[in-house]
């Protein structure tokens, strides 16, 4: 039997078992002291699923996307086709590894991870859900690296081979400004910037809500609907309008647009 490793108040909090508005209210914003450009990565080493170690005080002679991310994370969902493009562009000049994280979205078949047996468990489902052509390590219970770094669901960090902080994303969904930060870099050219695109990676992403809430369970649909009421209407809406036929999109797409818009903007206000 796995038991649960000892963990303290921070471990325990981050390890939430039903989603909450506090967290998707702090998943939309760093602090002002949270890792960016320039700064040292901090202190890590982790296991990696084909057995080998991702540490910061061995990152490899080339730089290294970071990014976190989880099954039940639709942002995550939507990020993966984007990180698997890139890493076909530039993998052969930047390791690409991604960290098993929390899971955003919970639910009563894919839950919190409670020992470490369970949480590398996850990351292999993880890989194997997207076909993941890269690395793939797995922080401990209680976020250890990913509290270090600010937990977000879904963030990606560029960082130099001696392990500087070059580029951070919030999304890893932002593909043109990763892209853009991963041109540079390798084209030797000086890098030093953050991407802080919301809505476009958002709206990328809330598709993947009905998606997720299948995988997880409808748990996970109950506490998106009482925290994230506009997300959860965005996540109905593109499974209504994605069974449309194509030729009958026109005023439809436009009327969906429209309230996309709408309660996308609503949901920024109310967090602001």
């Amino acid at each position: 039997m796995n038991l649960p490793l000892p963990t303290d108040r921070a471990g325990a909090d981050y390890r939430f078992k039903r989603f909450r508005t506090r967290l998707l209210i702090d998943d939309m914003t760093f602090p002002r002291n949270a890792l960016g450009p320039g700064s040292p990565l901090p202190e890590f080493d982790l296991p990696t699923l084909d057995g080998g170690r991702f540490t910061s005080r061995a990152l490899g002679g080339r730089p290294v996307l970071m990014v976190f991310g989880s099954r039940t994370c639709p942002v995550t969902e939507s990020a993966a086709p984007v990180l698997k493009r890139l890493h076909a562009r530039f993998g052969d000049s930047v390791r690409f590894v991604l960290v098993n994280t929390r899971e955003a979205h919970p639910g009563q078949t894919i839950g919190q991870p409670a020992t470490a047996a369970e949480k590398h468990r996850h990351a292999h489902h993880l890989r194997h859900h997207h076909a993941i052509p890269f690395e793939v390590a797995v922080d401990d219970i209680d976020g250890t690296v990913h509290r270090a770094f600010t937990p977000k669901p879904n963030s990606a960090y560029l960082a130099d081979p001696g392990g500087t902080i070059l580029f951070r994303a919030h999304w890893a969904n932002d593909e043109a400004a990763l892209r853009r930060a991963l041109e540079r870099t390798t084209s030797g050219a000086p890098v030093h910037d953050r991407s802080r695109a919301m809505v476009g990676p958002l709206l990328r992403a809330v598709g993947h809500l009905p998606g997720i809430v299948t995988a997880a369970g409808s748990r996970t649909g109950r506490d998106v609907w009482r925290a994230a009421p506009p997300l959860a209407v965005l996540g109905a809406l593109s499974r209504l309008f994605a069974r449309l036929p194509a030729d009958r999109r026109g005023p439809a797409a436009v009327g969906a647009a429209l309230l996309v818009c709408a309660a996308a903007a609503g949901l920024l206000a109310a967090l602001t």
